[in-house]
């Protein structure tokens, strides 16, 4: 890998040619003595006058300036704004000459002398415009391709911060304004050049380099075969800040370029730390493919591919946070020339091209179905992901897919579509900026005159078990089997005419879509209403009183009095802070910081899209999770990570009839686990130490919790992290979205499920919770699942986590799966543990 230079204009006569220097006629001629002495005296009176004003406000101004600057209710001057660049990239395109092999040499005559015509060419045209020849700082030829020759520059504007008022001036159309001469005079080259198309637009000033700058730059050339490159450091000790790296990939005529990332580790914060990849040599928004950041998942890995026989890959870090880096593989494949596609059976699958991998850019496709005479086709998109950054995805102006006229764009978590005669066209259109992951459809002919044979036809023309229509749940996608509904007798009847349970009645959630179900939910003016929905005096708030059932009363309060209770925040200090969820929420609410000390849990290493629920986790998506292998019977509990050597479980599982459960010897622990098949990434521990609850009620399941101290301390890694233990005074309020996971029962009596699952739950408040249970809960258990029964925790899935995640981003242990009424039952939510009220029982035993 070779360093590619940048072309600079030479220096003539030992000058710089962007220097004005007075001519020899400029230049001061000798002055005689009488003149010098006039301007002595002048000078003389000038500093004397300057040094008494210095002096008069040395000894009166200067004293009243001090004693502001040090009196409490000063404020700081802020600090002077600082210098602001401009940067811009793109392409000129020259028609009149050939493409050569030495112009991809930067030390080549060829090359030299072509970009310092160009150059000479836009600071000439700058130079015209009164407000950009004030700020321009040059210009710079940085390579070229074929395609008659594409020269790649990037120009660049220096504004001081006393003018920085002219920013606004500084836009695309402004700087592409002045750029209307085509016609480029050689004095280099010695053949003008004709300037065919010309694009410019604004990039991330730290994507430019300086010509003289060849470190961190390298020329890659794609063959047939992978070839590799990192970041610097990788993968230890890791990139530095401040780094500036650059990757320009060839490939040969005729050919694209495939571009992966097994491995990409970069810091989660895409401001910072990135890596920017363009279908193109230089940094141009309009060719930019993708700009990503975080740690990625081998099963979601990073992959793209160009439309041209160039790519420029970037990468920028500017945050302290050091993180591995990448590990990238390239190399040259034959480009999509035609993804045109005809499908004739009765059902079929096709995706976007390149799918799971990024579509490439500049990419136009026809998908034709077509069934029998008299047939309807029925679409589902199980995938369909075309975003961009800062773009309205209403208009879908980008990258799209239209089907019936219609334009579809964006993130859509179902799309499902049914068409009005047997044939159906679906149009797939990628522009030349920004690619995504695309789509991921099936289709399947049906009869009109008999839809869905025994079940509800949807007005997208799906189907969905009779026994749904009506049950409160979007299971339709569009809402069409929730609509001109009669309410049961447990129903609540929402204005728009949908069915939702009555117990969703005023849990602060807007259950009906038009907020009906929370309308006549409000107190009386002089009484405050609590979280679980009762009304009480607001003399009663803040009072040290737990009159809120649920504490919420006491849970967010002025701290001004700094008293102590069951619902404050108590600091290493021993004073409290009145602050709802204090414990590591990113802000130091106690005055000695120990409410944001040991909070490195709750995060998920791996970065993953968009969770949608009832289905398969990913690789790394519940690090904490952890699979109890009894004996040799296999997964028969399941527990959650607090910290390497701790998990927490529940009691039941081990306080059974069989005194075996009781041992610590007959289990083994499975970290990192996702499939009960797959054990790489796993570790295996045994268990030292079982602690179950003393007052733990086998036969009401009071207090059903138990930790697991492990022999070996756990490896914190990308798949095996612990989660956060909530204070005692958290608040997990009614509404609550949280997720349950294990590898319990799919369906009651089923069998266990081989990869680990999960599904979106909601907090149930108490007074609901013990209704539905018959009186069965006691303050140490909370319901949560979703009342209409289909989503809930089933057997198997014992002691383990029901994770919610709070503002901050950090995931809380909000309950420890304990028991229920069968699997997933109409009206019979999961009942948990809940944490909060054995918080100090957990730091007892474990220090934690």
């Amino acid at each position: 890998m070779g360093s590619v230079a940048h072309y600079e204009p030479q220096e003539r006569n030992g000058r710089n040619e962007r220097v004005t220097f007075l001519t020899e006629k400029e230049k001061m001629a000798p002055k005689n003595c009488k003149m010098v002495l006039i301007i002595a005296v002048i000078l003389f009176f000038i500093i004397a006058a300057a040094v008494a004003g210095f002096l008069i406000w040395f000894f009166t101004a200067k004293p009243t300036q001090l004693k502001a600057s040090t009196s409490p209710t000063s404020t700081m001057v802020a600090p002077p704004p600082s210098d602001a660049v401009r940067a811009y990239s793109g392409q000129m395109v020259i028609s009149n000459i050939n493409y050569t092999n030495d112009l991809e040499d930067s030390s080549s005559l060829q090359f030299q002398d072509i970009s310092g015509d160009l150059q000479d060419h836009l600071g000439n045209l700058f130079g015209q415009d009164k407000l950009l020849s004030k700020y321009y700082n040059r210009s710079s030829i940085i390579g070229y391709s074929e395609g008659s020759v594409v020269s790649y520059v990037w120009v660049q504007f220096d504004i001081p911060a006393a003018d920085l008022d002219v920013l606004p001036q500084f836009t695309d159309n402004r700087v592409m304004g002045v750029l209307r001469s085509r016609r480029v005079q050689s004095r280099r080259f010695g053949q003008d050049l004709m300037v065919s198309s010309l694009t410019l637009s604004s990039t991330d000033p730290r994507l430019v380099r300086t010509p003289d700058d060849k470190s961190c730059f390298y020329a890659l050339t794609a063959n047939d075969k992978d070839q590799e490159f990192t970041s610097p450091g990788y993968p230890s000790p890791g990139y530095q800040s401040g780094t500036r790296c650059h990757w320009q990939i060839r490939a040969s005529k005729g050919k694209v370029i495939a571009l992966s990332f097994p491995i990409f580790n970069i810091e989660d914060d895409c401001m910072g730390d990135f890596v920017a990849i363009y279908n193109s040599l230089c940094p141009e928004n309009r060719n930019a493919i993708t700009q990503k950041c975080g740690n990625r998942p081998p099963s979601n890995p990073l992959q793209v591919i160009s439309s041209g026989n160039v790519m420029l890959v970037s990468f920028v870090s500017d945050s302290t946070v050091q993180q591995p880096g990448f590990r990238a593989l390239f190399r040259q494949v034959p480009p999509i020339l035609a993804c045109d596609q005809t499908l004739s059976g009765l059902s079929g699958n096709f995706t976007s091209p390149n799918y799971p991998s990024f579509y490439p850019p500049n990419l136009s496709c026809l998908y034709t179905i077509q069934v029998p005479q008299g047939m309807r086709i029925r679409m589902k998109f199980s995938m369909f992901r075309m975003k961009e950054p800062d773009t309205d995805q209403g208009s879908c102006k980008k990258d799209y897919v239209e089907i019936m006229s219609k334009r579809y764009c964006g993130e859509r978590s179902v799309l499902q579509l049914a068409s009005t005669t047997n044939v159906l066209q679906v149009k797939f259109y990628s522009d030349s900026s920004y690619t995504d992951k695309g789509f991921e459809a099936s289709y399947s002919a049906f009869n009109p005159s008999n839809p869905c044979p025994g079940e509800f036809t949807c007005k997208a023309g799906n189907c969905v078990p009779s026994s749904l229509r009506c049950d409160g749940w979007n299971d339709c996608g569009d809402l069409s089997d929730e609509v001109g509904c009669q309410c049961d007798a447990d129903q609540f009847s929402c204005k728009n005419g949908m069915c939702k349970p009555k117990y969703w009645v005023c849990d602060r959630v807007n259950d009906c879509g038009d907020g009906s179900d929370e309308m006549e939910c409000s107190c009386d003016p002089d009484q405050w209403k609590c979280n679980n929905g009762v009304c009480i005096s607001k003399s009663k708030l803040c009072d040290a009183v737990k009159d809120c059932s649920d504490g919420s009363d006491e849970s967010s309060c002025d701290n001004s009095t700094g008293i102590c209770t069951d619902f404050t925040f108590k600091c290493k200090n021993n004073k409290c802070v009145n602050c709802a969820n204090a414990e590591c929420d990113g802000k130091e609410d106690c005055e000695d910081g120990s409410d944001e000390e040991n909070c490195n849990c709750g995060i998920r290493p791996y970065k993953h899209n968009r969770i949608v629920g009832g289905t398969d986790a990913d690789i790394g998506e519940w690090p904490w999770q952890v699979s109890l292998h009894f004996q040799t019977n296999g997964h028969t509990c399941a527990a959650s990570i607090i910290s390497e050597r701790w998990l927490v479980s529940a009691s039941h599982c081990f306080s059974t009839s069989n005194p075996d459960n009781a041992l610590p010897e007959n289990w083994q622990t499975y970290s990192g686990m996702r499939d009960q098949q797959e054990m790489n990434s796993v570790q295996q521990r045994k268990i030292k130490r079982i602690i179950t609850h003393k007052n733990y009620n086998s036969m009401n399941f009071d207090n059903d919790i138990a930790l697991l101290e492990l022999a070996a301390p756990l490896e914190f890694t990308n798949t095996i992290h612990s989660i956060c233990l909530p204070d005692s005074s958290h608040t997990f309020p009614p509404g609550k979205p949280c997720w349950v996971t294990g590898w319990g029962a799919l369906a009651e009596d089923g069998m266990l499920a081989q990869v680990l699952q999960k599904a979106q739950v909601k907090i149930i408040n108490d007074t609901v919770c013990n209704e539905v249970t018959e009186g069965q809960v006691t303050s140490r258990m909370m319901c949560s699942g979703y009342l209409t029964g289909g989503v809930d925790a089933c057997q198997g899935d014992s002691g383990g986590p029901l994770s919610c995640q709070e503002e901050s981003g950090k995931w809380f242990l909000g309950g420890i799966v304990s028991w229920g009424e069968g699997c997933a039952r109409k009206n019979k939510p999961g009942v948990y543990t809940r944490v909060t009220k054995l918080r100090q029982w957990i730091k007892e035993q474990t220090g934690i």
